[in-house]
């Protein structure tokens, strides 16, 4: 009974950070965090006793992961106006990734003497965008800058995934080995497609009034079905999300032509409702046991800290050039290259035997809290500059010496 008590209330708390984020433009994955880590801190503290909660860690992290990717797809627009922004944001997930991951590589490489394949599993989860914490961050940002956010940061936990499996699940790299790969692209595609056109149908034909969640629970078995094999599943949530919530824009496809699309938007629409909610409770439980599970002797370990300042910098050197070539608006999406939730499942993925000694939970923990914490500062600041242009143009325009702005925001 008191876990049941002290899970709403913690949900419910989560929910207010929900709420205020707009207003405090504090990420609330930083404040859920912190409550998970005070909610440690108190039970130590009175000495409760609580059972051993971090193997629940990497299945609240899947399932969550799932949600964010289908979440963030249900919410993107498929049309030829969106062309050049889903390139700049394809381009800025990859390029990155690719670059920062052979290079921190090299550096792991070159300071331990360790074996190359062995620096560069260990390298890439550190270099995936987490779009468990940047799309729900950008809300209050322009139209564009939300879905180039939310394509490139579900793009790059796809791209992250299937390089670190193929690096990770390969012994050799030769002809054979990307051919196998190309395969499994190609089966996954396949799969998603035929996935796709069965779920759609379910979703419009089903009468029973629970239809959601099955729907929901089919895609996180196919999802796990295909990781089993190493196929990159996140195309398929990804393939899914895009479709159903595009409908509008492929009508004229043969296959749509049996169902009934006004009643199948309708039934989409509650689906994301559905989908948003249940995202909602998977993600602040998922941080508010990983803030559990911080120690404080992780947060402040000198022996990472320099590691974790470097990588960060190189974060944000890397993306301050990507937008500058692909003339996207520096600020703020400059700040928006937090790490998170697939940092986490990546790390938490690699064997014993491969993680190298200065790839730890402390070098994990730092990056994850500093690029949150530079997001926020960002953030923050970018919007007080917004809002104080717009407040002087508007002063200036009607000649009123106080406006309240804020709502704009």
């Amino acid at each position: 009974m008191t876990i049941i008590i002290s899970l709403c209330i913690l949900l419910l708390i989560a929910y207010l950070f929900d709420l205020t984020a707009s207003y405090t433009k504090i990420p609330s994955v930083i404040l859920l965090l912190l409550l998970g880590w005070i909610v440690k801190e108190v039970i130590v503290f009175f000495d409760i006793p609580i059972p051993d909660l971090s193997s629940t860690l990497p299945i609240l992290g899947t399932i969550g992961l799932i949600l964010i990717v289908l979440e963030g797809a249900l919410e993107l627009e498929l049309n030829k106006s969106k062309i050049g922004l889903i390139k700049k944001s394809v381009l800025g997930a990859l390029i990155p990734l690719m670059a920062m991951a052979f290079a921190l590589a090299y550096a792991f490489h070159y300071y331990g003497g360790y074996d190359f394949k062995t620096c560069l599993t260990n390298a890439i989860p550190l270099c995936v965008i987490s779009s468990a914490i940047a799309i729900p961050s950008v809300r209050n940002l322009t139209s564009d800058q939300r879905e180039f956010t939310i394509y490139e940061s579900s793009m790059s936990d796809i791209f992250g995934v299937v390089f670190f499996n193929f690096v990770a699940f390969n012994t050799d790299f030769g002809v054979e080995t990307f051919g196998y790969f190309t395969l499994e692209i190609l089966i996954i595609i396949t799969i998603s497609v035929i996935a796709t056109f069965l779920l759609s149908f379910l979703l419009n034909k089903i009468d029973h009034h629970i239809k959601f969640v099955p729907i929901i629970l089919l895609v996180i078995l196919i999802y796990e079905i295909s990781k089993i094999f190493h196929l990159p599943a996140l195309i398929f949530i990804l393939v899914f999300g895009l479709t159903i919530g595009n409908l509008d824009e492929i009508k004229h496809l043969k296959w749509t032509k049996s169902f009934r699309l006004d009643l199948l938007n309708k039934e989409v629409h509650k689906f994301k409702e559905l989908t948003v909610e249940a995202t909602f409770v998977v993600r602040a439980l998922f941080f508010l046991l990983f803030g559990y599970l911080i120690k404080t002797s992780e947060i402040i370990n000198p022996d990472t800290i320099f590691w974790a300042i470097g990588i960060v910098a190189t974060i944000y050197a890397l993306r301050f050039f990507q937008l500058y070539l692909s003339k996207m608006s520096i600020f703020p999406l400059l700040f928006v290259a937090p790490r998170g939730l697939i940092t986490i499942l990546l790390f938490l993925s690699i064997s014993a035997d491969a993680v190298l000694p200065e790839v730890n939970k402390s070098l994990i923990i730092q990056v994850i809290l500093l690029t949150a914490l530079t997001m926020m500062i960002g953030l923050m600041g970018t919007a007080k500059h917004r809002e104080k242009i717009i407040k002087d143009k508007l002063k200036a325009k009607h000649n009123v010496p106080n406006i309240d702005v804020s709502e704009e925001f």
